[in-house]
């Protein structure tokens, strides 16, 4: 069963190569921090402000895509936990279809912010970050 979560924040260090983002249960009290990269961190952090960028980033790109194909991002979820790697699935209804896409939580929740979807983690990766 998954869990869901809101983005709680984004902590940037300009001096660092990666950033890091705190999920928190939307219905709860556990989070989990995941470390994610320069770009995503800062696509996530412009989203969060209103920034626009005056060209679309690869995230605006993806939405764009997906929404000119028919298709609308349904949620995103966060489904497993390897050797400290989270993995995702972007899930996406076009017409009568929900087709999920394998990509790394910070992709999707770089498109999840830009389309404000739902995020869900699997139970029993919060069972594992949240002990």
């Amino acid at each position: 069963m998954a869990v869901q979560m809101e983005l709680h924040k984004i902590i940037i260090n300009e001096v660092a190569e990666q950033q890091i983002i705190v999920l928190r249960e939307v219905d709860g009290e556990r989070q989990f921090p995941i470390v994610i990269g320069n770009n995503e961190a800062l696509a996530i952090n412009r989203r969060l402000n209103g920034l626009r960028s005056p060209r679309p980033l690869t995230h605006d790109l993806l939405a764009e895509v997906i929404e000119q194909m028919g298709g609308t991002v349904q949620s995103i979820e966060i489904t497993s936990l390897e050797q400290h790697t989270f993995y995702a699935f972007i899930h996406i209804r076009r017409a009568d279809d929900t087709i999920s896409i394998d990509s790394r939580p910070s992709d999707a929740i770089a498109l999840g912010i830009a389309t404000t979807v739902p995020i869900y983690v699997a139970e029993k990766v919060l069972d594992e970050v949240c002990q």
